[in-house]
């Protein structure tokens, strides 16, 4: 049992240096933490989506930016867009569940916002409706994917790609992506 546990542990630790060795990958999470920094000093927002896992992930990383981080400081405006049970049950009813973020979207997307995308497979329908209604916004798109950035590749217009196949360790690596563009923005923000 004990040999299990340090091997995940040890995988979860190969796919970040993997990260760490992906010259191309650290410039985009700069680069999207420049991005969010610079929407959210406009006045607009970071809208976060996912299913399951990624949900709770979109949750978590929501709740670093508008509540805090390591500073205390002002709130951003970031949301997750599934934490209104009502309105996801209402939607996926009437217009089922590929349109509950593109739904949301329509309504309070605007130009310049930011749409972080979760996907492990970078597949999921309802994620790449979102996509396209963001686009349609004018809104900036960042997809955090598994290794191949699957369908969400194509619309995105900042990638970051997990080096992994393999669910749990791409969660793992998200949200430390996502910790380390929280860290980035409240510094560019509100100083280090």
């Amino acid at each position: 049992m004990k040999t299990k546990i340090a091997n995940t542990i040890r995988e979860s630790i190969a796919v970040k240096e993997a990260i760490c060795q992906d010259e191309r990958l650290l410039s985009t999470i700069e680069q999207v933490a420049e991005l969010i920094g610079l929407s959210l000093k406009k006045g607009n927002k970071v809208l976060f989506c996912g299913n399951g896992g990624s949900a709770a992930d979109a949750q978590h990383l929501a709740a670093e930016f508008s509540g805090r981080f390591y500073k205390d400081r002002e709130p951003l405006y970031a949301e997750a867009l599934h934490c209104n049970t009502s309105y996801l049950t209402a939607v996926g009813n009437d217009y089922g569940y590929d349109q509950v973020y593109a739904r949301m979207l329509r309504g309070i997307g605007r130009e310049g916002d930011v749409l972080v995308a979760l996907s492990t497979s970078g597949n999921s329908a309802n994620i790449l409706e979102a996509i396209k209604v963001a686009k349609e916004k004018g809104m900036l798109i960042v997809s955090l994917t598994g290794a191949t950035g699957g369908k969400m590749k194509d619309g995105s217009d900042y990638l970051i790609n997990v080096p992994s196949t393999d669910t749990p360790r791409i969660q793992e690596a998200h949200i430390t992506v996502g910790h380390i563009i929280c860290e980035l923005v409240e510094n560019n923000l509100f100083g280090e």
